[in-house]
Protein backbone atom coordinates (compact mmCIF):
# COMPACT_ATOMS: atom_id res chain seq x y z
CA UNK A 1 0.00 0.00 0.00
CA UNK A 2 1.55 3.88 -0.72
CA UNK A 3 1.58 5.82 1.61
CA UNK A 4 0.11 9.05 0.57
CA UNK A 5 2.39 11.10 2.82
CA UNK A 6 5.43 9.30 0.89
CA UNK A 7 3.69 10.17 -2.55
CA UNK A 8 3.50 13.66 -1.77
CA UNK A 9 7.07 14.19 -0.71
CA UNK A 10 8.16 12.62 -3.55
CA UNK A 11 5.94 14.75 -5.51
CA UNK A 12 7.11 17.54 -4.04
CA UNK A 13 10.87 16.11 -4.67
CA UNK A 14 10.51 15.76 -8.03
CA UNK A 15 9.04 18.73 -9.05
CA UNK A 16 12.56 20.68 -7.25
CA UNK A 17 14.00 18.14 -9.21
CA UNK A 18 12.53 19.33 -12.79
CA UNK A 19 12.97 23.10 -11.36
CA UNK A 20 17.25 22.03 -11.25
CA UNK A 21 16.75 22.51 -6.97
CA UNK A 22 18.82 19.29 -6.75
CA UNK A 23 19.81 19.94 -3.27
CA UNK A 24 16.85 20.90 -2.09
CA UNK A 25 14.90 18.06 -4.08
CA UNK A 26 17.59 15.80 -2.24
CA UNK A 27 15.96 16.83 1.58
CA UNK A 28 12.60 15.75 -0.06
CA UNK A 29 14.07 12.09 -0.80
CA UNK A 30 16.32 11.97 1.99
CA UNK A 31 12.90 13.04 4.36
CA UNK A 32 11.07 9.68 2.65
CA UNK A 33 14.17 7.67 3.35
CA UNK A 34 14.56 8.09 6.93
CA UNK A 35 10.98 6.72 6.89
CA UNK A 36 11.19 4.40 4.03
CA UNK A 37 14.76 3.12 3.89
CA UNK A 38 13.74 0.87 1.24
CA UNK A 39 12.12 3.08 -1.51
CA UNK A 40 13.30 2.32 -4.87
CA UNK A 41 12.21 5.76 -6.57
CA UNK A 42 13.64 8.07 -3.77
CA UNK A 43 16.89 6.09 -3.57
CA UNK A 44 16.93 6.62 -7.52
CA UNK A 45 15.46 10.04 -7.55
CA UNK A 46 18.23 10.75 -5.32
CA UNK A 47 20.91 9.18 -6.38
CA UNK A 48 20.24 11.00 -10.25
CA UNK A 49 20.12 14.11 -8.40
CA UNK A 50 23.67 13.48 -6.64
CA UNK A 51 24.65 12.78 -10.25
CA UNK A 52 23.41 16.25 -11.22
CA UNK A 53 25.98 17.58 -8.95
CA UNK A 54 28.93 15.89 -10.09
CA UNK A 55 28.29 13.71 -6.93
CA UNK A 56 29.18 10.14 -8.52
CA UNK A 57 30.47 8.56 -5.54
CA UNK A 58 27.20 9.05 -3.36
CA UNK A 59 24.83 8.61 -6.39
CA UNK A 60 26.52 5.04 -7.17
CA UNK A 61 25.92 4.13 -3.15
CA UNK A 62 22.13 5.25 -3.76
CA UNK A 63 22.03 2.98 -7.16
CA UNK A 64 23.92 -0.09 -5.00
CA UNK A 65 21.61 -0.44 -2.12
CA UNK A 66 18.32 0.51 -5.05
CA UNK A 67 19.61 -2.86 -6.77
CA UNK A 68 19.81 -4.55 -3.75
CA UNK A 69 16.03 -3.83 -3.22
CA UNK A 70 15.12 -4.45 -7.04
CA UNK A 71 18.31 -6.13 -8.70
CA UNK A 72 16.42 -5.59 -12.45
CA UNK A 73 15.23 -2.25 -11.70
CA UNK A 74 15.35 -0.69 -15.03
CA UNK A 75 15.48 3.25 -14.48
CA UNK A 76 18.21 2.15 -11.55
CA UNK A 77 19.92 0.35 -14.03
CA UNK A 78 20.12 3.01 -17.12
CA UNK A 79 20.57 5.90 -14.55
CA UNK A 80 24.22 3.71 -13.22
CA UNK A 81 24.79 3.44 -17.04
CA UNK A 82 24.15 7.74 -17.37
CA UNK A 83 26.73 7.82 -14.02
CA UNK A 84 29.32 6.52 -15.50
CA UNK A 85 29.18 7.51 -18.97
CA UNK A 86 29.60 11.12 -17.29
CA UNK A 87 32.84 9.85 -15.13
CA UNK A 88 34.40 8.48 -17.98
CA UNK A 89 33.52 4.85 -17.63
CA UNK A 90 32.77 3.67 -20.78
CA UNK A 91 33.88 -0.10 -21.16
CA UNK A 92 32.02 -0.21 -17.89
CA UNK A 93 29.08 1.23 -19.04
CA UNK A 94 28.94 -0.49 -22.42
CA UNK A 95 28.91 -3.54 -20.34
CA UNK A 96 26.05 -2.36 -18.36
CA UNK A 97 24.20 -1.32 -21.84
CA UNK A 98 24.49 -4.77 -23.31
CA UNK A 99 23.70 -6.46 -20.10
CA UNK A 100 20.06 -4.76 -20.17
CA UNK A 101 19.72 -4.89 -24.07
CA UNK A 102 20.18 -9.31 -23.88
CA UNK A 103 16.80 -9.55 -22.15
CA UNK A 104 15.39 -5.67 -23.64
CA UNK A 105 16.99 -5.67 -27.01
CA UNK A 106 14.15 -2.24 -27.97
CA UNK A 107 14.56 -0.80 -24.53
CA UNK A 108 15.88 2.60 -26.37
CA UNK A 109 16.34 4.67 -23.87
CA UNK A 110 19.52 2.10 -23.12
CA UNK A 111 20.34 2.03 -27.02
CA UNK A 112 20.53 5.89 -26.61
CA UNK A 113 22.96 5.58 -24.21
CA UNK A 114 25.17 2.71 -26.21
CA UNK A 115 25.17 4.75 -29.40
CA UNK A 116 26.68 7.72 -27.42
CA UNK A 117 29.32 5.31 -25.51
CA UNK A 118 30.37 3.65 -29.01
CA UNK A 119 30.52 7.23 -30.58
CA UNK A 120 33.16 8.06 -27.86
CA UNK A 121 34.91 4.86 -28.45
CA UNK A 122 35.13 5.87 -32.00
CA UNK A 123 33.48 2.87 -32.87
CA UNK A 124 31.03 4.67 -35.52
CA UNK A 125 29.87 1.61 -37.60
CA UNK A 126 28.28 0.00 -34.52
CA UNK A 127 26.88 3.50 -33.03
CA UNK A 128 25.59 3.62 -36.19
CA UNK A 129 24.05 0.30 -36.15
CA UNK A 130 22.25 1.30 -32.63
CA UNK A 131 20.67 4.65 -34.04
CA UNK A 132 18.94 2.79 -36.89
CA UNK A 133 17.36 0.61 -34.16
CA UNK A 134 16.20 3.07 -32.15
CA UNK A 135 15.11 5.11 -35.65
CA UNK A 136 12.91 2.15 -36.53
CA UNK A 137 10.90 3.37 -33.72
CA UNK A 138 11.22 7.04 -33.63
CA UNK A 139 12.10 7.77 -37.37
CA UNK A 140 12.04 11.85 -36.63
CA UNK A 141 14.10 11.66 -33.45
CA UNK A 142 16.39 14.84 -33.59
CA UNK A 143 18.81 13.73 -31.12
CA UNK A 144 19.62 10.42 -32.79
CA UNK A 145 19.50 11.59 -36.43
CA UNK A 146 22.06 13.64 -35.45
CA UNK A 147 24.34 11.55 -33.80
CA UNK A 148 23.79 9.01 -36.74
CA UNK A 149 25.04 12.40 -38.57
CA UNK A 150 28.12 12.79 -36.84
CA UNK A 151 29.37 9.39 -37.03
CA UNK A 152 28.58 9.29 -40.77
CA UNK A 153 30.58 12.19 -41.16
CA UNK A 154 33.75 10.77 -39.07
CA UNK A 155 33.75 8.12 -41.24
CA UNK A 156 34.07 10.48 -44.48
CA UNK A 157 30.20 9.01 -45.85
CA UNK A 158 29.40 12.95 -45.88
CA UNK A 159 26.27 12.59 -48.56
CA UNK A 160 24.20 10.67 -46.14
CA UNK A 161 25.64 12.87 -43.10
CA UNK A 162 24.23 15.73 -44.77
CA UNK A 163 21.08 14.50 -45.38
CA UNK A 164 20.20 13.17 -41.96
CA UNK A 165 21.68 16.62 -40.44
CA UNK A 166 18.97 18.45 -42.68
CA UNK A 167 16.42 16.13 -40.87
CA UNK A 168 17.69 16.36 -37.73
CA UNK A 169 17.60 20.53 -38.01
CA UNK A 170 13.96 19.74 -39.19
CA UNK A 171 13.10 18.71 -36.27
CA UNK A 172 14.90 21.71 -33.89
CA UNK A 173 16.49 24.38 -34.88
CA UNK A 174 18.96 23.49 -31.48
CA UNK A 175 20.40 20.92 -34.30
CA UNK A 176 21.95 24.03 -36.50
CA UNK A 177 23.57 25.60 -33.08
CA UNK A 178 25.18 22.32 -32.34
CA UNK A 179 25.80 21.25 -35.92
CA UNK A 180 28.30 24.46 -35.81
CA UNK A 181 29.92 23.70 -32.51
CA UNK A 182 30.63 20.07 -33.36
CA UNK A 183 34.02 18.70 -34.18
CA UNK A 184 32.14 15.64 -36.04
CA UNK A 185 31.73 18.00 -38.94
CA UNK A 186 34.76 19.68 -39.21
CA UNK A 187 35.71 18.47 -42.44
CA UNK A 188 32.42 19.61 -43.72
CA UNK A 189 33.11 23.25 -42.63
CA UNK A 190 33.15 24.29 -46.38
CA UNK A 191 30.83 22.60 -47.75
CA UNK A 192 28.33 24.48 -49.51
CA UNK A 193 25.39 22.51 -48.46
CA UNK A 194 26.75 22.46 -44.99
CA UNK A 195 27.10 26.05 -45.10
CA UNK A 196 23.60 26.70 -45.82
CA UNK A 197 22.11 24.38 -43.60
CA UNK A 198 24.01 25.87 -40.25
CA UNK A 199 23.43 29.36 -41.64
Amino acid sequence: MTDPKINSLLDEGNRLFLQKKFQQAITYYDKILDEDPKNVSSLNNKGYALSKLKDFTNAMKCYKIALEISPNDLSVLTNIISSLRKQGNLIEALSCCDEILENNPKYNIVLYHKERILFSLKKFHESISCCDKILEDYPNNGDVLFDKASSLSMLSNFDNALNLLERAIFQGVQFKIKAKKSKSFANLSENPKFQNLIS
